[in-house]
């Protein structure tokens, strides 16, 4: 509290020195942090599947690192690839490709950052004028390491807030590597890391000096914190709109994730490829993500739904179970067999992992368990809309997921490269109406969690009363003022194999180089990133 002030004054030029020093603190300690990571996951630090975790932490976080450095060095107003203005005269920004290396890294890629309706384009508004800074409690997220250190980054020089983060009981491992990255911030008192359960949670939020407070985690948490521990409190304050704590609240806090499959004629390998892709957004991290695969949506007249739902069950099958490493999980998992009978687990469970399970012939119907309940432990959920055509099947499934399933955090929809061109108008369409903060188009959603230059959190709007996938967005390198949304497109068939594939041979090997490249890319670092990536 005491340094806040001293934070508002810090210059552009010495904000650089921070982010460079932690940037290089970072790469010294990414392998120690990524085998903590995966000695608390259950996974070998020397196995292929180890570079999860170093994707997940430190290398996440080194991009976001060198995205805020080159925004800074523009003054916090980097000037994006390209700005064009839709029909609608929504204001669109391209941000990826950036250079020459993004489009040799990111073959055939393109993200955009939407930003909202009848707004300009203006960023970072803490370094255009006098901007107060204050003290930002953020709570950490359990599931993915990375997750609260580009919180911090994203208060700190997105919104010019000094930090106090309470480390998560599930992964508070990681804030001993925090606070090695971070130590010039935690020195000259900008950032300080706790510890503590839900108690020291509280005394936090009701803290005097905390003037805002951030949130990744559940909904659940959320209104704990600002409606009251009870449902009878909740619904009572609610009901009066008279809050708990008055104080700013950001969050981000989950979804069901859906996918969405467009019909379209596809090749066996294509079947394939996008079956791994699907069965990969739910194994990575044993599927505790909020971006995790849920809900898979087809159409009734699409001629290879059979052949693509058994190929997704085949690819899952493939995949080991996972170390069930959160809390509640046996509990959540067995919640949805106990309504849905249909159920097919790919396997044997045991105490310590659930198997993988598709749960098929959900009803599309708003109010559905399965549609309004974040599984967060592995489920796949088959839900199958009348619809025959592609035009006919987006404005269905745009509908759906709008409208019937709870959250708006992000989505994936696959569409072959010919239906994509045939139909382009009702995909442009069907990317406008829908009401989710990260979409990605054939490729899965978290990847703009990733990205860094892409935003990443609900689709605005959300009241506190009633939160779904919480209020605000974060990494925003761009440091966009207003935005609504952002979008990535990617082909249809992704060569080499993405990194998130369970299926990647060199996951590792690629890991070490890509940390290099992210945190200093050049074309002299490209070379060995791209021969590890052939490998996979």
């Amino acid at each position: 509290h005491r340094h806040r002030d001293q934070w508002a004054q810090v210059s552009i030029s010495q904000r650089l020195v921070y982010l460079q020093s932690c940037l290089d603190r970072t790469l010294s300690i990414a392998e120690a942090w990524a085998q903590a990571a995966c000695q608390a996951k259950g996974i070998d630090p020397q196995a292929n599947l180890a570079g999860e975790e170093w994707i997940a932490g430190p290398i996440s976080t080194v991009r976001n690192l060198r995205l805020l450095i080159t925004s800074l060095q523009a003054g916090g107003q980097l000037s994006p690839p390209d700005i064009y203005r839709r029909e609608d005269g929504q204001v669109v920004a391209q941000v990826l490709p950036a250079n020459l290396l993004d489009r040799v890294l990111w073959l055939g890629y393109r993200s955009e950052v939407w930003l909202e309706p009848n707004t300009m384009p203006t960023q970072g508004q803490i370094y255009r004028e006098l901007f107060p800074s204050q003290v930002c409690l953020i709570l950490g997220a359990g599931n993915v390491s990375a997750i609260v250190a580009m919180d911090v980054l994203s208060k700190l020089f997105g919104e010019n807030q000094v930090v106090i983060v309470k480390m998560n009981p599930v992964n508070a491992y990681v804030g001993a590597y925090l606070a090695q990255a971070f130590e010039p911030l935690m020195r000259d008192g900008f950032l300080r890391i706790v510890y503590g359960g839900a108690d020291v949670g509280e005394y936090l939020c009701q803290h005097s000096q905390i003037q805002s407070i951030h949130i990744t985690g559940s909904h659940r948490t959320h209104d704990t914190i600002v409606w009251g521990a009870t449902a009878t409190e909740q619904r009572s304050r609610k009901a009066t709109n008279h809050p708990r704590i008055t104080k700013p609240i950001t969050s981000e806090l989950g979804c069901v994730t859906p996918i969405l499959v467009v019909p379209g004629k596809w090749s066996k390998s294509d079947i394939t490829f996008q079956a791994r892709q699907v069965a990969s957004t739910i194994a990575h991290n044993a599927s505790f993500n909020c971006a995790a695969g849920q809900v898979l949506v087809t159409a009734s007249g699409w001629a290879q739904r059979d052949e693509f739902l058994a190929a997704i069950r085949r690819e899952l099958a493939a995949i080991p179970p996972r170390q069930a490493y959160y809390p509640g999980t046996q509990d959540r998992y067995r919640a949805f067999l106990d309504r849905y009978p249909q159920s097919a687990p790919l396997g044997a469970g045991n105490s310590e992992s659930v198997p993988w399970t598709i749960i098929p012939d959900v009803p599309p119907i708003a109010g559905e368990y399965a549609l309004t309940e974040e599984a967060f432990c592995g489920i796949l959920v088959e839900v199958t809309l009348n619809a025959q055509t592609a035009p006919n099947f987006l404005t269905q499934a745009v509908d759906f997921a709008n409208d019937c399933l709870w959250g708006t955090l992000s989505c994936t929809v696959l569409i072959d490269s010919q239906t994509q061109s045939q139909y382009r108008s009702a995909l442009d369409s069907a990317i406008a109406n829908l009401r989710y903060g990260a979409i990605g188009i054939n490729l899965w959603s978290a990847m703009l969690f990733y990205l860094g230059s892409t935003t990443w959190g609900a689709y605005p709007g959300n009241p506190l009363t009633d939160i779904g996938s919480g209020i605000g967005f974060v990494h925003n390198s761009y440091l966009f003022d207003r935005p609504q949304k952002s979008v990535v497109y990617a082909p249809f068939r992704i060569f080499p194999t993405p990194v998130w594939f369970a299926t990647h041979k060199h996951l590792l090997g690629i890991a070490k180089h890509l940390l290099k490249f992210e945190a200093y890319p050049t074309w002299q670092n490209l070379p060995a990133v791209i021969m590890a990536a052939l490998r996979g």
